[in-house]
């Protein structure tokens, strides 16, 4: 009786031992799935990530052409804001590799109007790429030349005015 309890033993063993071939594919194919998965919202978002990068360089350039355009457009001359000068492949601040060009025309309604054409060219991996956008400007004195002018010109200087409120506190 001996040996058939040894014999039983020993098939109890086999039996409760280990996993099965088919427990091990089907382990494995869930992992599979998952690590798909995984990888696939990695991707999508390096994707986005770049995405929003792209986005935000672009952002960065349209303000930086408008803030030029301001300055050049229409330049000061003899006392008065002259006609709008037509720009050519100029370089956009601080974007490398990156030109613009600018055309703008008046609004035969509101003679201080312009529609101005602007149009940026790279190259990327060989290839030239443009885009172009449409904004409108009035022709006035540049924002930065008006402070200047208010604030520089009329009371001599900003340094004159804090000597001025300096001697008022004493």
């Amino acid at each position: 009786m001996k040996h058939a309890r040894t014999a039983e033993e020993l098939e109890r063993t086999r039996h409760a031992g280990g996993f099965t071939i088919v427990e091990v594919v089907l382990a494995m194919g869930i992992l599979l799935l998952g690590a798909t998965a995984i990888l696939g919202m990695l991707t999508f978002g390096a994707a986005l990530t770049r995405s929003a990068q792209l986005r935000a360089a672009a952002a960065s350039a349209v303000s930086a052409v408008e803030a030029d355009l301001e300055q050049v457009l229409f330049p000061f001359e003899d006392g008065r804001v002259g006609e709008p000068v037509e720009i050519t492949d100029r370089p956009v601040p601080d974007t490398p590799g990156v030109v613009y060009s600018a055309k703008a025309v008046q609004n035969p309604d509101r003679p201080r109007e312009y529609r101005v054409d602007v149009s940026f060219s790279w190259n990327s991996a060989g290839v030239q790429r443009t885009r172009s956008y449409t904004t409108l400007r009035l022709r006035e004195l540049a924002f930065g030349e008006r402070l200047r002018r208010e604030f520089v010109e009329k009371t001599g200087g900003f340094e004159k005015k804090t000597a001025e409120v300096a001697v008022e506190q004493e």
